[in-house]
């Protein structure tokens, strides 16, 4: 009904039209008038020259050749990016249009994307080419230029950046800027205390390959970067702690473009000589347990995990492959009232990224953090990457899939990032446990199957409730002892 009455109100005004130039010219919204400054303040971030778009959207002959397109991409929400659901949680930079501005374009595009006065055309933006945050304290480099083909499949590096801190430091301030802004679709700042993240390049600078994530047992991160993301600036009381020898970790998003291309990113921070009042952390809530049948265009993934203490939660970063189609994260507080933190309804493989909270959202002690997430593993899904469709298994690679969110928290105190990494961990470690060792683990597999036989009281191949507690408590400790 809503289409024919669309198809209605066209048929009319075009009525109108024929009846009189001038009415048509009146009643249709024009590029100067309505569409530029939508245009500047939603898409020219990234529709601009040198920029990882396609096109630029300055110009009203760039903007009216491509009208219906624009049209058709706001119309099914595709444009701008913002993979969000409106209502489920409160983001900041949330790039979302209004129903009356995509009204407008449509309407500026059925009636031939008149230009209109130039009088009425708002100045195009200027965008800074400095620090937005201002000058930073510190800038890190990836250590040399990384090199890209003209063509291929996105790709998806890991380079490392020694942070060299000899002593524990505190960020208040960070950002990244890509080196090659055609070429670089977002970016992911890890931090790794370990060294297993040098370990993996072949050699110093070069990088490797991290389509999933980093592929370590992460310490910590420091936000990520997307087209049209402010730097990330902590809120008062709260700042990242960098150990002592830890190192940045970047994960990047190449896109290529049809020439051979260089990049060399880099990161810049500002420090507080002050101690943050409160600790900050990654809490990590997912599933391994992935065993998606050829064909099944309904596969679904739960998770859940019991938060040890009161926290606020800053920033969520869901994560999946490319065969999601739908991923929701709710709180269950201990009062049984529900706090919806992130729901997409749309996954993209393409278009992840960090979520962060316009206000801090406050879990008690005892919430309960579950995420669903739904999977299409059909030929009918025209982003599997698989034709025909094949049995798909958690794993590291493409092809294979995940089902984790990261949720950047912040603690009362620092004193207590440590105890509920350990209550965190060992409460991820039982949710992986609830249907028996997942499938793809390689060589971890071994441990998990030793703890499954030894909390497995009733023997059935898996953790069940009543059997969870022995066993995080278990971990927990033998976490404190390390």
């Amino acid at each position: 009904m809503r289409i024919f009455r669309t198809a209605a109100a066209v048929l009319i005004l075009d009525g109108l039209a024929l009846a009189g130039g001038a009415e048509k010219n009146a009643a249709a919204p024009t590029f100067n008038h309505d569409i530029a400054p939508i245009l500047y303040a939603n898409c020219a971030n990234c529709h601009r020259p040198g920029q990882v778009a396609p096109f630029s959207l300055l110009t009203y002959q760039d903007a009216a050749k491509r009208a219906k397109q624009i049209a058709a991409i706001t119309q099914a929400r595709v444009m701008p990016p913002w993979k969000a659901t409106p209502g489920y949680g409160n983001f900041l930079d949330a790039r979302l249009l209004t129903d009356a501005q995509i009204a407008a374009i449509r309407d500026w595009a059925a009636h031939g994307a008149p230009e209109g006065d130039a009088a009425e055309k708002p100045a195009p933006p200027k965008f800074a080419d400095g620090w937005l945050a201002g000058e930073p304290d510190r800038v890190f480099k990836m250590e040399k230029p990384y090199s890209l083909p003209a063509e291929g499949p996105d790709q998806f590096r890991c380079f490392v950046i020694p942070l060299n801190a000899e002593k524990d430091e505190y960020v208040k301030a960070v950002e990244f800027r890509p080196g090659n802004r055609r070429i670089v679709h977002h970016a992911i700042l890890f931090m790794d205390t370990t060294g297993e993240a040098r370990k993996r390049q072949t050699s110093p600078g070069e990088g490797y390959p991290c389509v999933g994530g980093p592929g370590l047992d992460i310490t910590g991160s420091l936000g990520g970067w997307a087209p049209g993301a402010q730097p990330a600036v902590a809120r008062g009381g709260v700042a990242h702690t960098i150990r002592k020898g830890a190192d940045l970790v970047l994960q990047i998003h190449y896109h290529l473009d049809g020439k051979p291309e260089e990049d060399q990113s880099s990161v810049g921070l500002q420090f507080s000589q002050t101690p943050p009042a409160k600790g900050l952390t990654l809490y990590v809530l997912g599933n391994e347990h992935i065993d998606i049948p050829a064909g099944d265009a309904h596969y679904v993934v739960k998770a859940s995990g019991i938060l040890p203490m009161d926290v606020e939660a800053m920033a969520i970063f869901p994560h999946a492959h490319y065969l999601c189609k739908e991923m929701k994260v709710d709180a269950h507080l201990p009062d049984g009232s529900v706090v919806p933190m992130i729901w997409i309804k749309d996954w993209d493989f393409n278009w992840q990224g960090a979520y962060r909270y316009a206000s801090p959202v406050k879990l008690p002690k005892g919430t309960r953090l579950e995420m669903t997430y739904t999977y299409d593993n059909s030929a009918a899904n025209p982003r599997n990457p698989s034709n025909p469709p094949r049995e798909v298994i958690f794993g590291e690679e493409t092809t294979n899939e995940m089902a984790f969110a990261f949720v950047s928290m912040a603690l009362p105190s620092p004193d207590d990032v440590s105890e509920f990494r350990r209550g965190t961990r060992a409460e991820l470690i039982a949710s992986m446990l609830e249907e028996g060792v997942p499938q793809g683990l390689g060589p971890r597999a071994a441990p998990l199957q030793l703890l499954l036989n030894a909390f497995d009281t009733n023997h059935n191949g898996k953790i069940d409730p009543e059997e969870r507690p022995a066993l995080v408590q278990y971990l927990m400790k033998r976490g404190a002892q390390k």
